[in-house]
């Protein structure tokens, strides 16, 4: 029989506890359904609680990756005393249980309908979780497209088809590269132009090393040294099409050893973006800043 401690501990951490719910189900005890009732309200309480964080933006300056690890511990213990206070949601879930057959005594025996219900209720909580997850995402994305500025869904919009052919090839989401290309360009606005007016299609600022063959263009650029602003005239890669912009991007980042801690933290924002400042990307001291911002805020995917 799983003790009511064991539970208590369970759902103190997150959903993982599951498990556990499942298995005190078939204990064929009372005392361990209602316990069990109890934690599955828990975890409902605390699902709640986490979609309410995921559709609020956290990147003040006073939140980072441990004030998020903590609020997420406070949110899964306050989830915990709610349920042991009770919503109405275990009572119920006990009442509908409770008008099932009594438990069967003989353990060779097949489950009863009280644990069978039981397990059938976890089942349905987690379709139901999974469904409220995607909704929360699908309707975040819904309400970015929507007040979206019109450059900046121009720009996603003129892009996009080339971000994921991209991250098709590097394993980057499209969005992260989109915004990296809006954060170099201005979204577009700051393109590097060669000296007859044409566009080099350079949307990553990349520059054209001595070992680069193909065609260069000379631009104004500001470099950091030692945290101050330096303006320099840099030599810039220059492609046909912006198509030719993110295929160069993409074998940069897939092909130079010192991006490898970049690719492995791709499905983070915040991660991606700092890796690439470490990286020594770019020498902006607040482009992984400035970067997952983008990101975060004015792109949809």
């Amino acid at each position: 029989m799983i003790s009511q401690t064991d539970l208590n501990n369970n759902a103190a951490y997150d959903v993982k506890g599951m498990d556990g719910l499942r298995q005190s189900a078939k204990a064929q005890d009372p005392g361990a359904l209602k316990e069990a009732a109890t934690q599955f309200e828990a975890m409902f309480i605390n699902m709640m609680m986490k979609t309410m964080r995921d559709a609020t933006p956290q990147d003040g300056i006073m939140d980072s990756q441990q004030s998020k690890m903590y609020t997420s511990m406070l949110d899964q213990q306050t989830s915990q005393s709610l349920a042991k206070r009770g919503t109405g949601l275990a009572d119920a879930l006990l009442r509908q249980l409770s008008a099932s057959q009594p438990l069967a005594t003989d353990p060779t025996e097949v489950p009863s309908p009280r644990s069978s219900s039981m397990a059938q209720a976890l089942a349905a909580f987690r379709q139901q979780q999974n469904a409220v997850s995607d909704g929360a995402t699908s309707n975040t994305n819904a309400k970015t497209s929507a007040t979206q500025a019109p450059h900046v869904r121009a720009f996603q919009e003129k892009l996009g088809a080339h971000a994921e052919e991209a991250s098709r090839a590097t394993g980057i989401p499209a969005k992260f590269m989109l915004g990296q290309a809006a954060l170099e360009t201005g979204w577009g606005k700051r393109e590097i132009i060669g000296r007859d007016g044409s566009s080099s299609h350079n949307l990553f600022g990349i520059k054209a090393s001595a070992d680069w063959k193909g065609k260069v263009t000379q631009a104004v650029t500001t470099e950091y040294v030692n945290g101050k602003p330096q303006t320099r005239v840099e030599n810039f890669r220059a492609y046909d099409s912006y198509a030719d912009s993110f295929k160069d991007y993409a074998q940069l980042i897939t092909g130079n050893k010192r991006y490898e801690k970049v690719l492995a933290s791709a499905g983070d924002a915040a991660s991606f973006a700092q890796g690439l400042q470490k990286a020594g990307y770019a020498t902006d001291p607040n482009y992984a800043a400035k970067l997952t911002k983008i990101i975060k805020h004015s792109l949809v995917g």
